[in-house]
């Protein structure tokens, strides 16, 4: 098991930990401030530091086996044994980028009335697609609303409940294409004050304002019934 220092501060860049496994399929720390893709996030990149000063560049961040994440080294990189004390760095420029977009997304989900289909959080980019049969989007309208929500800084704060709360509220998941993780008894939700509230295990900024002049930068026609919004973030 890895334990998830992400959930709790998203904002953490560095920590201590122990190699528990080391092979071809990535390194298994016994905790992390990585995060592995999911929900439409990429996951983190970085290095592991040993105490010895030897760097092991980390080139992607995977779920692996129960609660394990795994951390993808460089197809050359040495592997550390088991036992192994190393510190763990995240590109932190990266992952701030993708937290504002990842923030971004659920304000954008907020806008549009209609069930989220599809999605990907990139660097200062994102995009949603949602089911809309009619394409009766106003791009100017849902810019507004998004521009207002960050000029009024929000704050973004996560919670947990209980699996059997979430199944007496169905409404809490908005994505149709992934659904949360189950089994472990909780499910973490993440609010945006008076606007937004879902099930996400991803990282997000403390508040809105952080998030930057939002573009909405294309509005397309995805299948029948999809419509998809790319947007943009600028700064």
């Amino acid at each position: 098991m890895t334990e998830p220092l992400f959930r709790s501060d998203a904002y953490a860049r560095t920590c201590e930990a122990l190699v528990l496994t080391a092979g071809p399929e990535g390194i298994v720390l016994d905790r992390t401030v990585f995060y592995p893709t999911g929900g439409g996030q990429p996951g983190d990149r970085g290095v592991l530091v040993a105490a010895h000063g030897a760097e092991i560049a980390i080139l992607d961040t995977r779920k692996g086996e129960g609660e394990a994440i795994l951390h993808l080294p460089a197809a050359d990189a040495p592997l550390p044994p088991p036992g192994t004390r190393v510190s763990a760095r995240i590109d932190g420029e990266r992952r701030y980028r993708l937290m504002r977009a990842h923030t971004a997304l659920h304000l954008l989900s907020a806008a549009v009335a209609a069930p989220v289909t599809g999605g990907a959080v990139g660097e200062l980019e994102g995009r949603l697609d949602f089911d809309l049969p009619e394409p009766s989007l106003d791009r100017e309208a849902i810019e507004a609303k998004l521009a207002a929500w960050v000029a009024a800084d929000l704050p973004v704060r996560a919670q947990w409940i209980e699996e059997a709360q979430l199944d007496a509220r169905p409404e809490l998941v908005k994505t149709m294409w992934v659904r949360p993780p189950r089994g472990a008894g909780r499910i973490r939700l993440v609010e945006i004050e008076g606007v937004d509230l879902q099930a996400c295990g991803g990282t997000h900024v403390a508040r809105t304002g952080e998030i930057g002049r939002v573009r909405i930068t294309k509005i397309e026609k995805k299948g029948r019934q999809n419509r998809r919004i790319a947007i943009a973030i600028e700064g």
